[in-house]
C-alpha cells in the first residue's frame, strides 16, 4: 500500500487525507497541536474544520514530527508564511522524500514561492506543488475536483501524479512550477479585490472586469519570472481565479467582502492573499512591473487608501489598448 504523510491538519490537509484514504492510501496526518491530533484520532473527524466527514480507517493522526518520515511523499498543507519554519523543523524526518507544497502565496521574507523554499530548506528532497481550483469541503466529500501537480523533474512529477490521483481527484501534470505557484498565489490577491467590489456594491459587471484585468496583471507578473502562458490559462491560474473570485467559500473573497462592507474580519482566519499582496506589490515596485490591482489591494489592507480612493485611482488610470 502506498504511504503518504500530510503535514497540516487544517481543512485542506484533512480534506486531502480523507480523499487519499478513501482511495486506499495509508495516510499519516500531522498536526502541530497534540490535543487536536488526539481529538481527531479519537473522534475520527476534524470537528473544528470539517465536521461531519469521517476519516477513513487508513488515516492516522499524529503530532510527532518523526512520523513524517518513511513515506512515498510528504504533502505540506501549512500556511505559506509558516512553510520555511516548518520545513526547518521537519527536514531531518523528511530526508529525501518528495515534498509537495499545498499552500499558495509568496513569502514576505524571501519573496519566493513554495518550491523554492522547499529546495532551499530540504536540498535532497524533490520539490513539487499541488494547486488549482479546490475547496477542502468539496475534496473531503468526494466531489469531482481537478488540480495541477507541478514538478520540474518530469519523472518525479509523473510518479507523484500517479500516487496522488484518485477516482475523485484528477491531477494534471506540469513542469512549470513558476506558473503554478504564481497563478495560485496571485489569484488570492485578485479574490480579495473581487470581494471588495461586491462588498462595496459595485456589482457583477465590475467584478467581471476586475477578474479580467486581474488575470492580465497576473500574466504580466508571472511571465516576468519565466511562467508559461499555457499554465496561467489552466487550472492553477485562470481556473483557480474564477473559483475564488466568485465563491463565498473563499477566505480571500470573504476578507475583501468585509473590507468592501466596512466590517471587521476575524483575525484568526488565515488569508494567504493578504501577505501575498504585500510581497508582490513590493517586488513589482522594485522590478518596475505594472500591477495596479495588487498595489491597490496592498494599500487598502495597510490602511493607506480607502475603498473610494482606491476605486478612483484604478478608474482614472490613463486610457490604453486592451
Amino acid at each position: 500500500m502506498s504511504s503518504i504523510a500530510i503535514a497540516g491538519a487544517g481543512a485542506f490537509g484533512t480534506g486531502l487525507a480523507i480523499a487519499l484514504g478513501r482511495a486506499g492510501r495509508a495516510v499519516t496526518l500531522w498536526s502541530h497541536d497534540q490535543n487536536h491530533a488526539s481529538a481527531m484520532q479519537h473522534s475520527r473527524e476534524n470537528l473544528s474544520r470539517l465536521p461531519g466527514v469521517k476519516l477513513p480507517d487508513c488515516v492516522t493522526v499524529s503530532a510527532e514530527i518523526a512520523d513524517l518520515g518513511g513515506h512515498d511523499a510528504v504533502l505540506v498543507a501549512v500556511p505559506m508564511q509558516a512553510l520555511a519554519g516548518f520545513l526547518e523543523t521537519a527536514k531531518d524526518a523528511i530526508g529525501a522524500t518528495p515534498v509537495v507544497a499545498c499552500c499558495k502565496g509568496v513569502s514576505l521574507i524571501t519573496g519566493t514561492g513554495p518550491t523554492s523554499i522547499i529546495a532551499q530548506t530540504c536540498p535532497v528532497a524533490t520539490p513539487a506543488i499541488l494547486t488549482g481550483p479546490s475547496f477542502a469541503a468539496d475534496i473531503a466529500k468526494g466531489l469531482p475536483t481537478a488540480l495541477t501537480l507541478a514538478c520540474k523533474d518530469p519523472h518525479a512529477g509523473q510518479t507523484l501524479q500517479n500516487l496522488l490521483s484518485t477516482p475523485d481527484l484528477r491531477l494534471y501534470r506540469s513542469t512549470d512550477t513558476a506558473g503554478a505557484e504564481l497563478g495560485g498565489a496571485l489569484k488570492n490577491v485578485i479574490a480579495i479585490a473581487a470581494g471588495i467590489v461586491i462588498g462595496a456594491g459595485f456589482g457583477d459587471s465590475a467584478r467581471a472586469a476586475l477578474i479580467t484585468r486581474g488575470f492580465a496583471e497576473t500574466n504580466r507578473f508571472a511571465k516576468a519570472f519565466g511562467a508559461e502562458t499555457e499554465t496561467l490559462s489552466g487550472l492553477s491560474g485562470l481556473g483557480d481565479m474564477v473559483l475564488t473570485c466568485t465563491s463565498d467559500q473563499s477566505r480571500n473573497f470573504k476578507l475583501g467582502l468585509s473590507l468592501g462592507q466596512g466590517q471587521a474580519f476575524d483575525p484568526s482566519i488565515t488569508v494567504e492573499g493578504a501577505a501575498t499582496a504585500r510581497a508582490v506589490a513590493k517586488i513589482a515596485r522594485d522590478k518596475g512591473i505594472e500591477m495596479p490591482i495588487t498595489t491597490m489591494v496592498a494599500a487598502v489592507l495597510d490602511g493607506k487608501l480607502n475603498i473610494k480612493d482606491a476605486t478612483r485611482a484604478l478608474m482614472s488610470r490613463p486610457l490604453k489598448e486592451e
